[in-house]
């Protein structure tokens, strides 16, 4: 019988191997992952950097949304309350123009109709977080300052008709502000065009001519903040669900992408088993070499 002189590098390069797996397996059954270089599987490796460049889009998106939200929501329940005093205006407007009021009820409406611009002049002024809703994209300035030494008195917007958007993973674009003309007008248009033109109206205790026209104004004028609402409205529900979905889809991701470099600690531990197994063999047989003559394993 030919002894074959690569015999024992053979069993040494099988031991090395058996052993190396055995702590592969090792370190994946304590680590619970399979994948954890590149060379382990570079498939696997190039489909989680995919996902977690998905996961981080994600990510940021729901942290952008959360804080973009609670500002809509500011804008939405300032606007809510503007539409209230609009409203309590075009009646006040109403009663004041019907020709049954005497001049001291009249002088009334037009103490109530500037306190109601006023507190309307303020709210369309609102900051949230330091930045005003309704300036366009002009969050540092006050949007609209008040000049009363015309007859109306006028309204002045000075921020821009700029809106914003935040963009959603999918590359959509929302809305998530006003512009402040788009919703009050400027000068002698809109909201504050009719409510400075109402109060000359009903100046000196009696109700001009115009009064009428100028209540109509007012009511388009309120129509139309309505309307700017309920697209921010929109705007807002169309964010809400698009981070609701992108908070699911980041779950989801993160959990294709654990299953993706995971290690199956059941299939693991049973292929463990069985390199040690082998690795207990290898090692018997080497012991025995060593105490052996060669010679006694060629008859």
């Amino acid at each position: 019988m030919r002894v074959d002189p690569n015999y024992v590098s053979n069993l040494v390069g099988a031991l090395n191997q058996s052993s190396s797996l055995e702590a592969t397996l090792t370190n994946e059954l304590s680590s619970g992952l399979r994948v954890t270089s590149l060379q382990d599987d570079p498939t696997a490796v190039a489909e989680s950097t995919v996902m977690g460049s998905a996961i981080s889009k994600d990510d940021t998106f729901v942290q952008t949304a959360s804080g973009t939200q609670s500002m809509m929501q500011v804008s939405d329940s300032t606007l809510g309350e503007i539409v209230s005093q609009l409203t309590s205006a075009v009646s006040l407007a109403v009663s004041g123009s019907n020709g049954t009021l005497n001049s001291a009820n009249i002088a009334s409406v037009q103490q109530q109709l500037t306190g109601i611009r006023d507190q309307v002049l303020s709210l369309a002024n609102t900051s949230y977080l330091g930045q005003a809703l309704f300036a366009g994209s002009q969050g540092s300035v006050k949007p609209f300052t008040l000049n009363t030494s015309t007859s109306p008195a006028t309204t002045s917007y000075v921020g821009d008709t700029n809106v914003n958007y935040v963009e959603t993973p999918s590359g959509q674009k929302i809305q998530t502000n006003l512009a402040g003309s788009d919703v009050f007008g400027s000068g002698s248009t809109g909201v504050f065009g009719a409510l400075n033109q109402l109060i000359a109206d009903f100046a000196g205790g009696t109700a001009s001519a115009s009064a009428v026209a100028d209540t109509g104004t007012l009511s388009a004028a309120l129509s139309n903040v309505s309307a700017q609402r309920s697209l921010l409205d929109g705007s807002l529900s169309r964010l809400q669900a698009t981070s609701t979905y992108a908070q699911t889809e980041e779950s989801q991701f993160k959990v294709q992408q654990g299953n993706l470099v995971s290690a199956d600690p059941a299939s693991v531990a049973t292929q463990l088993s069985a390199a040690e197994t082998q690795n207990q063999a290898l090692m018997s047989v080497m012991t025995a070499l060593e105490k052996s003559d060669l010679f006694d394993y060629m008859q």
